[in-house]
């Protein structure tokens, strides 16, 4: 029997991704982290790196999505959980589908942008040869108040000046 210490369920990976969305902030980057969980191990983890890179593809979720691929030496993800700060956009969205993962379970939703129940349910098209499962609301108060609270200051910054 594994020790209660040693269990690891959706809240500590989120708390994970958490802790890479305050690294993004911590760089001037939009904090959304992400973590891919295989077989109760981390395997690949990573934050938003948009302007660091100046790669519009630098989402938190397509460079953990590379470094599992890279960790696994396969493209399919199938046996892994893709946790995220915050629904995937569209490009993310297709990228979890894509990479046959097995889970996505993000923070909180994102009515306008999401494509994974938000803005629309880019896993649910009719002819996909794959199906991810979608999971929310884990740590969702805290994601959600974290990038809130990033954008009220950057918002605050520039009116300042």
């Amino acid at each position: 029997m594994t020790p209660s210490f040693l269990l690891r369920d959706d809240t500590f990976y989120m708390a994970l991704a958490y802790n890479q969305a305050v690294d993004a902030w911590r760089e001037d980057e939009v904090p959304i982290g992400a973590v891919i969980e295989s077989g109760n191990a981390v395997i690949a983890s990573a934050h938003n790196a948009v302007e660091r890179l100046r790669d519009p593809t630098a989402h938190a979720e397509m460079l953990a999505v590379t470094q599992a691929a890279a960790h696994l030496g396969d493209w399919r993800l199938n046996a892994c959980t893709l946790y995220v700060t915050k629904e995937p956009c569209p490009m993310c969205a297709g990228a979890a589908v894509m990479a046959r993962l097995k889970r996505v379970v993000f923070a909180w939703g994102d009515p306008r942008s999401g494509c994974l129940g938000g803005a629309t349910s880019v896993h649910e098209l009719p002819r996909l040869n794959h199906r991810v499962a979608v999971e929310s609301g884990v740590m969702e108060t805290e994601c959600r108040t974290l990038l809130q609270a990033y954008f009220v200051m950057k918002r605050g910054a520039v009116s300042d000046s």
